[in-house]
């Protein structure tokens, strides 16, 4: 009985053995980076446990603007100090001298840290190039001067830009072939997502220093400066954006009371965006909540008077615009009196330039009845219905897209819409079904100002490697599909310019401007109500200077009171800064 009794303990202590030794091999051998359902990597966790760390460079690529600079981050030479020198003497006055900061505030900083830091954190001291080679060369152990990477406070064009996260699950779905730390920022938004393979990290750059159990130095005081030491990456994505042209921007777009909205600014020769504001901005304390997080500039909304661009193209190729011929603007295009907008009769010119609803609602019939598909069609010509973003073939990616999250624009929602006369005198003055993006309506008028060429827009112009050699260009790009003829760009150019000098013009506010504008404006019925007022999409969009065409420029405010809101103060003021930065760039 006691031999059975021995023998069942023994077989119980060798199979509690055996699960501890099989325990042991799957912790130190087969899942040490991905440990548990919450993969945890151990290897990671046990370097943590004897060291302590200050991270100089998160190792994800940057964005650049068309200069150069960095957007999102930027790097600070700034005074780093260890934990460790609180409990030994060093030359605490001699960094004082150097640094211009008292020792009892060195001291005082010191006193609760448990890591690493910059001192002034989260507003790091900003140290000068002469005061960081002298702070190196006392040689102080735990006592560093470096340039540290550090995200802006306020970050530019954030929603076109985008957001980065921590989602383990996620990167194992992008990337299940890849050996990534689960705490890998990825891209979650706007070009932080549409370029995220091409910004993953190699390494971080970070100073280390081994401790014992309660965190004193385990070999002596000697920091580790550890780096990837590729000279390749990280890459830089160098974007079409011009910094201080988007501060500016933004300044406007908030000056003016743009609670939900924004702008869109083109350079025309190349196709591509100066400058992107969004409203609402991104919530900085839960970036997640809300809608700051959409680019009001990539999505779909209710243009109204805007689409009469065109039924205008539409109408001069099919030609309906006999300049004899008078459209009475004194009702509307049920047949009711017109009494707000009571302009009598007016030609086709003036009837575009004064936005006459009667005259394009009666259009867009006729060219229904012609053929059903001729406003769609035009729409496509003018780039308004499809995506207008750069796509194309990037290494292994065939249809790699700069801009992820861009709607496309349309016309009608049916087939039975296009055959009903109603909905296509509706849809001819930009309401019904009829939607387009912002950014598709900027280049729609850059496509009239370039005599009739449709073109991608491009947000980003290269990837440069670590070392400024060009990994991947974004070259111009034609946008697929038919396109209207030089003359009929020839004429919607007068119509746009008409609009502006017509001194009944709906654009007649931009007529002294230092560039001369050629736009059209849309007020749209968004269907909305605040009580029992209707709310409105209100939009000015269009290109100067007229004679040699620079930019492209679509302001719009969304969901406002008919008697509020009005965008032609933003866009004036956006020209008028315009001119004036092109002026000191002459000087220079």
């Amino acid at each position: 009985m006691i031999r059975k009794r021995i023998k069942g303990l023994l077989i119980l202590c060798i199979t509690g053995l055996l699960v501890l030794l099989a325990r042991l091999i799957q912790i130190q051998l087969v899942q040490t980076e991905s440990f548990s359902k919450h993969n945890v990597n151990l290897l990671e966790e046990s370097v943590q446990q004897r060291t302590q760390e200050l991270v100089i460079d998160n190792g994800r690529g940057n964005f650049l603007d068309r200069n150069g600079d960095l957007l999102t981050h930027k790097k600070v030479p700034v005074l780093v100090l260890f934990p460790f020198l609180k409990n030994m003497t060093w030359d605490v006055e001699a960094v004082s001298a150097v640094s211009g900061i008292s020792k009892e505030s060195l001291n005082k900083a010191l006193e609760d840290a448990k890591k690493p830091f910059a001192y002034g954190e989260p507003q790091p001291l900003e140290l000068t190039p002469s005061q960081m080679e002298r702070i190196n060369k006392l040689e102080i152990p735990g006592v560093f001067a470096i340039e540290k990477k550090f995200e802006r406070t306020v970050i530019p064009a954030e929603q076109l830009i985008g957001l980065t996260g921590e989602n383990a699950k996620e990167l194992k779905k992008r990337y299940p072939n890849k050996e990534l730390s689960e705490k890998t920022l990825i891209g979650v938004s706007g070009l932080e997502e549409s370029f995220d393979e091409f910004l993953l990290p190699e390494g971080k750059s970070k100073l280390v220093y081994h401790v014992d159990g309660d965190g004193a130095p385990l070999f002596g005081i000697n920091v580790k400066y550890v780096d990837p030491a590729n000279p390749f990456y990280p890459v830089n994505v160098r974007t079409t954006m011009d910094k201080s042209l988007q501060q500016m921007s933004e300044e406007l777009v908030d000056k003016h009371g743009i609670t939900k909205g924004g702008l869109v600014l083109l350079d025309i020769e190349s196709n591509s965006v100066l400058a992107s504001v969004s409203r609402p901005a991104i919530n900085p304390k839960d970036p997640y909540s809300g809608s700051g997080i959409t680019n009001r500039m990539l999505k779909q909304e209710i243009m109204g008077s805007i689409f009469k661009t065109v039924v205008a193209a539409a109408a001069i190729d099919q030609n309906l615009d006999d300049p004899a011929r008078l459209y009475n603007c004194s009702i509307k295009i049920n047949g009711e009196p017109e009494t707000r907008y009571n302009y009598g009769m007016l030609s086709f010119t003036d009837s575009f330039a004064r936005s006459c609803n009667r005259t394009f609602g009666e259009l867009a019939r006729e060219l229904q009845k012609k053929d059903k598909d001729l406003l769609e069609e035009y729409a496509s010509k003018l780039s308004l219905t499809g995506t207008v973003g750069w796509k194309g073939e990037v290494y292994h990616t065939n249809n790699f897209k700069q801009l992820v999250d861009e709607d496309k624009g349309r016309v009608f929602l049916t087939e039975e819409a296009k055959k009903d006369p109603n909905f296509a005198a509706m849809s001819g003055i930009g309401q019904h079904e009829v939607r387009a993006t912002p950014i598709a309506v900027a280049n729609m008028m850059a496509t009239i100002a370039r005599g009739g060429k449709k073109e991608m827009v491009r947000t980003a112009s290269k990837i440069e490697y670590k070392n400024g050699t060009t990994m991947v260009n974004f070259d111009k790009q034609e946008l697929s599909g038919d396109i209207i003829s030089p003359y009929t760009a020839m004429k919607l150019q007068k119509l746009l310019r008409e609009v502006v000098v017509n001194p009944n013009g709906t654009g007649k506010w931009f007529k002294d401007l230092p560039y001369e504008v050629a736009g059209k404006s849309g007020t749209a019925e968004t269907g909305k109500y605040q009580g029992d007022k209707q709310l409105h999409n209100k939009w000015f969009a269009g290109y100067f200077p007229y004679q040699n065409p620079k930019y492209a420029l679509v302001a719009v405010n969304l969901d406002v009171l008919d008697t509020e809101g009005g965008v032609n103060l933003l866009f004036a003021d956006m020209v008028k800064m315009l001119h004036e930065h092109d002026k000191e760039g002459q000087k220079d």
